[in-house]
């Protein structure tokens, strides 16, 4: 059974032992002392605050929680994979993100800011109690503090580029204000080695890193900074030595049967089974479906996406021409037909009669339909989605036909779903921040920089050959597959320069929706030509995407430094160039 975290005591106890993330010289009424929690019951509730800053919810949080969600999904929408969705006035500050219209005053610049830093000084306090305690070896607490101290500020770095690095001196001495001079690589790999060198072999817990936890994201962070072979060697020993494994069935990564499976890595352990509002995942509480009651629409997949699980009739994907076609959708479709009056015609039995539609009939990627919800195909358990009336955009709006599907749970697991007075849903169901098939995929990129092309075949052909094997999605009299599902492994890599397409390619079908695409793109230098054919080949369908978007440019490449920061700081941070 996994370990359950009750979040309304992760609030109560951050509230009194984490600092207030606000830092202020009043000690709170009935706050405890340094004293008070030199101990190991002391030290453990502390770590649960540190632990709970996984999701970026916050105390005495400034922004609505959305923008500092742990599962970076409005950081999809500034990449290729996915729309802000809902209308274009809601949410006006995504949207603006979405379109590249970029300004140092966006909440969601400092959301996000504040929600990873307030992760940095939680693992920060719980060291400082660490480094006070006279008796008793804590040094495993003091990995676990490492460790999330380094997840933090790796996300800090990459989404920011320059950011300021914050020892527990400085937090002892509450000299926050420390200059963001460059990065902070040395740093994160220096606790992430701790971590390597003093967690346990295997999870004490559920929800906790093992030292195979800390050597695969510490290959990760090689693998930022192109050092291939040190990311290669670290890789290959998490595979052959750590004992993970892909679980059978892709879609079950999204499921309450993949929590803590042999695939999962790290994740962020939410639970919501007691119905409760502030449980489950409050970042996503927008991203469900226009329909059954939910709220708001958010987070679509976009048709440049859904294109890329085309394949060429051999099963293989097409690497090059993907968006020459675009997969069949109905966007500018209503779901039902209209008379001239306006209203939905009914049949016979006054059922309405459906706008006819034929979804995508050429070869597809299996994985695409546990992705991306489209018209005409079964959504997790909701039955077949209907199409506009499940959209809250508009035609007009840039959000288009297709609702996501990794972050919905079945409608078998409404049972573990925290619920609000606006229509929130809380999935309980975790999100995975490291999963396996990610470390394979890992791994085949530095083995074939590395010029290892026979190893990054075997890790990209085990991606492969479980989604050749899965369970398909079905028609909705279950007696078919729901479209023409063809996925082949590769026979070869002739060339590094193939292989390493083919890897990125991968990486995007497997790991489609679930918050690395903007990433991926950053650390490989092609933004500026990614994303400018996107905006093109996009607004081919989504009509309304033309001349929506600015150029983009290669200050994008990392997010500008809130303005609020640097004003707070007193002038001690920088903004990153071209802001």
């Amino acid at each position: 059974m996994r370990k359950k975290i009750n979040y309304l005591l992760m609030f109560m106890l951050v509230g009194v032992l984490a600092c207030n993330d606000s830092f202020t010289e009043t000690v709170e009424v009935g706050a405890l002392s340094d004293e008070a929690l030199q101990n190991e019951t002391g030290i453990d509730l502390l770590l649960i605050g540190a632990y709970s800053a996984l999701d970026g919810v916050r105390k005495n949080s400034s922004g609505a929680v959305w923008t500092s969600s742990g599962d970076n999904w409005w950081l999809d929408a500034l990449s290729d994979d996915a729309h802000k969705g809902s209308t274009d006035s809601d949410q006006a500050d995504l949207f603006l993100m979405e379109t590249f219209d970029w300004g140092t005053a966006n909440p969601y610049l400092l959301g996000k800011w504040t929600g990873l830093y307030s992760g940095v000084n939680r693992a920060n306090n719980v060291l400082s109690v660490i480094g006070k305690v006279t008796e008793g070896d804590f040094t495993t607490q003091e990995a676990e503090a490492k460790f999330l101290r380094a997840h933090y500020n790796f996300e800090l770095q990459r989404a920011f580029g320059n950011v300021a690095f914050i020892s527990v001196e400085n937090f002892n001495n509450k000299e926050f204000n420390q200059p963001n001079s460059g990065p902070i690589w040395d740093q994160i790999e220096a606790d992430f080695q701790f971590a390597i060198d003093n967690l346990p072999a295997t999870k004490a817990a559920a929800g906790k890193p093992s030292s195979m936890t800390a050597k695969a994201y510490k290959a990760k962070v090689h693998l930022y900074q192109s050092e291939w072979s040190e990311a290669a060697t670290l890789f290959n020993d998490v595979i052959t030595t750590g004992g993970y494994s892909l679980i059978p069935e892709f879609a079950d990564n999204f499921r309450l049967a993949g929590d803590n499976s042999s695939e999962s890595l790290f994740a962020i352990q939410f639970t919501a089974d007691d119905g409760s509002s502030f449980n489950g995942n409050q970042g996503g509480t927008l991203n469900f479906p226009n329909a059954f009651g939910f709220c708001c629409g958010f987070y679509q997949p976009s048709q440049d996406l859904v294109n890329a699980f085309q394949t060429d009739g051999s099963g293989l994907p097409l690497l090059d021409t993907f968006n020459q076609t675009d997969v069949t959708n109905d966007y500018g479709l209503n779901s039902f037909q209209i008379d001239a009056n306006g209203d939905v015609i009914e049949d016979a039995n006054g059922d309405p009669v459906p706008t006819l539609f034929t979804p995508e009939t050429g070869p597809l990627d299996p994985r695409l339909d546990y992705t991306a919800g489209r018209r005409g195909i079964e959504y997790n358990g909701y039955g077949t989605m209907v199409g506009k009336d499940w959209i809250r955009a508009n035609f007009s709006d840039i959000s288009g036909p297709y609702l996501p599907k990794k972050n919905i749970y079945q409608k078998s697991e409404e049972g573990n779903v925290g619920t609000g007075g606006w229509g929130q849903q809380h999935s309980g169901i975790n999100y995975h921040i490291i999963r396996y098939a990610d470390v394979l995929l890992m791994a085949a990129e530095a083995a074939a920089e590395t010029g290892d092309l026979a190893t990054a075949l075997d890790y990209v052909n085990q991606v492969r050959n479980r989604a050749k094997n899965m369970t398909y999605v079905k028609n909705e009299a279950e007696t078919a597959d729901a479209a023409n599902y063809q996925i082949e492994l590769y026979a070869s890599f002739p060339d590094q320069a193939f292989a390493i397409k083919a890897i990125r390619m991968e990486r995007r079908l497997e790991l489609g929706m679930e918050g690395h695409r903007l990433f991926d793109l950053r650390r490989w230098g092609n933004g500026v030509d990614i994303m400018n054919a996107y905006f093109t080949n996009e607004a081919r369908v989504i009509t309304s995407f033309a001349g929506d978007p600015k150029p983009y440019e290669p200050k994008y490449d990392i997010l500008p430094i809130p303005i609020t920061a640097i004003d707070l700081s007193g002038g001690t941070l920088t903004q990153n160039p071209g802001f």
